[in-house]
């Protein structure tokens, strides 16, 4: 049986969630269909022995839109908000610094040298110009400032970012808005406050945010919300362009149905992507499937407070490549948000392997729980084993911004071009954040309303 519908989207993800959610929200009859028999992706959070886990991001910076969305789900009450204050670490000569969060404090860090202060005073009262051609993070950071904030800073936020390598990760497609500050004022530090000027409306403080029962809080409202919009265990085989413009989709699973759409919202992964998409144009496959991911295990450990000799006052610490470390960073979850761990006991979350160490992820969750409790222990001065341990390993856990990502874009939207109605979302876009997905979710939203209207 082939069921008609305006707007089908494929991939029960955040992106595939909120896009489907505006949809309907909107008045357009909406279905959506997940492959897995869950919605909602990494955002996965569990209770297991009184601790309560985030399988996949352990927290997410709270934007407006996010705000508007929990106020239209009635979740906007269960929000959580991480101590404003809380300070990060980074691990520099086996020891853990406080990382400089504001201008003075940068300037009076020990983590940085006099030559690399000098490079930020350069940028702030000199100019300069960023190159033609696409440029790494790592290659813009050396030629404007020094090896030093390479490693000590920059790399260890991209890995806490992306989890990627700086050495790769495009300039101007991971960090766009520092590329166009330097392209527009020849400063970063004088084009990113020129950008905040202009931004309208009262200057929001910038918060991290969860959900008193985990961030999967988000997940479920939404999925409620839908209801029996949402089909799980099925995924796309086939498309093609009807005559009449719309998209025919044969889907399998628990039921073989077809569905014919006005618009269809490819909300999955690229390789998904680009293999659907082959059956209408075989370039989709190469442009798509060549964005490479990131595989990350996620550790998470417990242990009694008393058997912790750090304070672990703070949001946690990120580790640069030159300690020698397999670990990216830890989040210290229990200090930052309440019933994480059960009482007198902590919960510190892990996070290996990256694009810079691929093959960290292939461990087994016994090696894995093993590694991150012998590279951690000393610097937190652990004095016993954990009491608990939880391992996930997300195989294509996040979407790399690389070198000539730009330019994958945009022939992926050219070709989209010739099939109106036919659009894309999800975190390989415009950034992999909860933020930026849900930004980017709503836009297509908007975009597949005022298409279906004319």
């Amino acid at each position: 049986m082939t069921r008609h519908v305006p707007a089908l989207v494929v991939g029960g993800g955040i992106s595939g969630l909120v896009c489907a959610h505006a949809l309907q929200k909107a008045g357009i009859e909406v279905l959506l269909v997940e492959a897995s028999p869950r919605t909602g992706g990494v955002i996965h959070s569990v209770v297991r022995d009184g601790f309560l886990l985030e399988l996949g991001p352990q927290s997410f910076a709270g934007t407006a839109q996010l705000r508007t969305l929990c106020a239209e789900l009635g979740i906007a009450d269960q929000l959580l908000e991480a101590p404003p204050r809380a300070p990060r670490y980074v691990l520099i000569n086996g020891v853990l610094q406080p990382v400089p969060l504001s201008p003075p404090a940068f300037f009076l860090s020990p983590l940085i040298n006099g030559s690399t202060k000098w490079a930020l005073l350069r940028d702030i009262f000199g100019k300069s110009v960023p190159p033609d051609t696409d440029e790494s993070v790592a290659a813009l950071v050396r030629r404007k400032f020094s090896n030093q904030l390479l490693d000590r800073l920059v790399g260890p936020f991209v890995s806490g970012v992306y989890a990627g390598d700086p050495e790769k990760l495009s300039m101007r497609s991971a960090f766009p808005q520092l590329h166009e500050a330097e392209k527009t004022a020849g400063s970063i530090v004088r084009g990113m406050l020129r950008l905040a000027k202009s931004k309208k409306g009262p200057r929001e403080r910038p918060t991290l945010n969860t959900f008193r029962d985990g961030n999967e809080t988000l997940v479920r409202a939404l999925a409620n919300n839908l209801g029996s919009a949402i089909r799980t265990q099925m995924c796309a085989a086939s498309i093609y362009r009807q005559n009449d413009g719309s998209f025919h989709l044969s889907l399998e699973g628990s039921s073989s149905d077809s569905f014919v759409a006005k618009s269809v919202i490819l909300a999955t992964p690229t390789d998904v992507t680009g293999k659907l998409l082959a059956q209408l144009d075989s370039s989709f496959e190469s442009l798509l499937t060549s964005v490479e991911y990131a595989a990350v295990a996620v550790v998470s450990l417990g242990y009694r407070k008393n058997e912790v000799g750090h304070g672990l006052d703070g949001f946690g610490f990120l580790v640069p490549r030159s300690s020698g470390l397999h670990v990216l960073g830890t989040v210290w979850n229990s200090s930052l948000f309440p019933g994480r761990a059960p009482e007198g006991q902590v919960l510190l979350t892990t996070f290996v392997g990256g694009a810079t160490d691929p093959f960290a992820a292939k461990l087994t969750r016994e090696e894995l729980s093993n590694l991150v409790h012998c590279e951690i222990g000393p610097l937190l001065s652990i004095k016993a084993n954990p009491r608990f341990s939880n391992v996930t390993i997300w195989p294509r856990a996040l979407p790399q911004y690389n070198l000539g990502h730009g330019k994958r874009l945009a022939a992926t939207a050219g070709n989209l071009a010739r099939f109106p109605g036919l659009v894309l979302t999800g975190n390989y876009l415009h950034g992999p954040a909860i933020g930026s997905c849900v930004e980017q979710a709503l836009t297509v939203a908007e975009e597949v309303r005022m298409q279906l209207e004319k």
